[in-house]
């Protein structure tokens, strides 16, 4: 068959339902073939939305979601979706095109080395020089993507390889299971954690997977372990369990951090060094296992004592045979601490202050967002308040990113999320710089028929680099900007546009638009002018006093 259709054949055999895809003149025989597929192409309006959407779709699934570019400048537009993949644990396969390469008329025209250019962000980059060569490149770029510790994955196709003839056909996919743990390291675990009295379990990315959610619901459950998490770890287990302390959004002395400087032992579980660390091992009184499917990487403040290496899953089932609740365990000095939080928090969040403090959003969205609704976030300021507290009810309720933290990427995970969970509904909040990275994606929304509610968060300004600028004590400078009018910008693409204009619009207006069909745009006034006293100064005197 022709390699084109070979290649989307395997494609196929993969379980590949979309291509999201800026195409080029290169693959146009490959366009032709996804067309007479099952696939469904998804063509969005930058490259970089395409790898967001993909490496999105990667982290719901499980299964490489996959983006299509042609060379040159499509193929450098995907290099920051790449990036995302990669460092958030994303599995995402990218597809590029090329110019032949058996013979050329142009030259070195919109020529550069993409493969090169991929390889420190990807786990995997080759270009395919046969048709022969399809299935086997193909099952290896799914194979590695979703491989722990998943990530982006790349191959180059060059045009005439598309349209070679080829007798080769489709592999199909080994079966594989997971290395397990030996039996010494979850004995290990479990004795120091019966001997500890104050255990904590820190719940980061590797654990936010099915079967693993589902065992430590179990772990915390049965045993009355507490818990924090990382921003990427939230949702993991229910946030309404008791046994839920908060989640470290900053890096230190927030009221989460009192927890952690209490612990003795900590069970930290799926830690990846890229997220910002949500304990600091100095003085060697706080001892940790690590649980995770590879081995520790050591740095200045994480160097834990046992390793337990392998499908965390069956780490966790094996930690809980013969594991027995100690009388010692002592967790009484949490419930002032989940008291204060709360407290806090709730004052804050009663402000009618307009434009709307970051706390009393995080709570009127908590409201109107059902229980099994999905929120994604851009990244700003607002992101430190959404982790901090915003309680997360499932596994991947919250998307957000606290890995390449890279603003664009709320929009386009949001459209993905939609494709993935259409009986789910979707809510995207972007502050105005990142929504205006990737605006342009809303068109893309209304084309697909998709039921999708966007918050813009307006401050006329890149806040959190304005907030980090007040903190190191220089003059405001650099950082605001114009918008749009953001309804009339919803209308001009056949969404349908709000304007809150006081902190008591926001959760009807919320209401109405999430009950409206289509795609909706809300703007909302923000204002983080007192987040610098209130996190750096307040919080920490609060928290002290515990």
């Amino acid at each position: 068959m022709k390699a084109s259709d070979l290649f989307v054949r395997c494609l196929e055999k993969e379980g590949v339902e979309y291509v999201f895809a800026v195409p080029g003149e290169e693959n146009l025989d490959l366009l032709e073939s996804i067309r007479e597929s099952t696939i469904q192409l998804v063509v969005t309006r930058h490259e970089q939305s395409a790898g967001f959407m993909a490496a999105t779709y990667g982290r719901l699934t499980g299964v490489p979601g996959v983006c299509l570019s042609t060379l040159g400048p499509g193929a450098t537009n995907l290099v920051t979706a790449s990036a995302y993949a990669q460092l958030g644990a994303m599995p995402m396969v990218m597809v590029t095109g090329q110019k032949p390469i058996r013979s050329s008329k142009q030259g070195a025209f919109q020529i550069i080395d993409v493969v090169d250019m991929m390889a420190p962000i990807t786990k995997y980059t080759k270009q395919v020089v046969s048709a022969s060569y399809i299935p086997a490149r193909v099952r290896e770029v799914f194979r590695l993507s979703a491989e722990e510790l998943p990530g982006a994955t790349h191959l180059e196709v060059p045009e005439d390889i598309l349209q070679e003839e080829s007798s080769a056909q489709p592999l199909e996919a080994s079966r594989v299971r997971r290395p397990v743990a030996d039996a010494t390291s979850i004995e290990a675990a479990r004795e120091l954690l019966e001997e500890a009295k104050r255990p904590l379990i820190v719940l980061a990315s590797g654990a936010n997977r099915t079967q693993t959610c589902s065992a430590l619901s179990r772990l915390i459950t049965e045993y009355g372990l507490p818990f924090i998490t990382t921003q990427m770890g939230k949702g993991v287990v229910d946030e309404r369990d008791p046994a839920y302390v908060g989640t470290a959004a900053l890096s230190s002395g927030d009221f989460v951090h009192r927890a952690v400087e209490a612990a003795d032992v900590i069970l930290n579980v799926g830690h990846n060094v890229v997220e910002k660390p949500p304990f600091f091992m100095k003085d060697g009184k706080v001892r940790v296992i690590h649980v995770d499917f590879n081995t520790a990487k050591v740095d200045p403040v994480y160097f834990p004592q046992v390793e337990v290496v392998g499908d965390i899953a069956f780490s966790i089932e094996a930690l809980m045979q013969g594991l027995e609740r100690q009388d010692h365990w002592q967790f009484d000095h949490l419930d002032g601490i989940r008291r204060a939080q709360a407290d806090h928090f709730d004052a804050r969040a009663a402000s009618p202050d307009f434009p709307i403090r970051p706390e009393r959003l995080v709570r009127d969205m908590r409201t109107v967002v059902p229980d099994n609704g999905i929120l994604t976030l851009d990244n700003g300021m607002y992101k430190i308040w959404f982790a901090r507290n915003y309680a997360a009810l499932g596994p991947n309720s919250l998307l957000l990113d606290n890995a390449l933290a890279s603003m664009g990427a709320g929009l386009p995970s949001a459209i993905a999320t939609r494709l993935v969970h259409r009986d789910r509904p979707v809510v995207s909040v972007c502050g105005d710089g990142g929504f205006m990275m990737n605006s342009q994606e809303i068109e893309t929304a209304v084309r697909l028929g998709l039921d999708l509610t966007v918050v813009i968060l307006r401050d006329d300004a890149y806040g959190m680099i304005r907030w980090k600028q007040e903190e190191m004590g220089f003059p405001d400078f650099g950082l605001g900007y114009g918008n749009p009018d953001f309804v009339a910008y919803a209308q001009a693409y056949g969404a349908t546009g709000y304007r809150v204009e006081s902190a008591e619009e926001l959760v009807p207006v919320m209401e109405e638009a999430m009950d409206v069909p289509g795609v909706k745009v809300v703007d909302v006034p923000i204002d983080y002018g007192d987040d610098h006293r209130t996190l750096h100064e307040e919080i920490p005197a609060l928290a002290r006093e515990l």
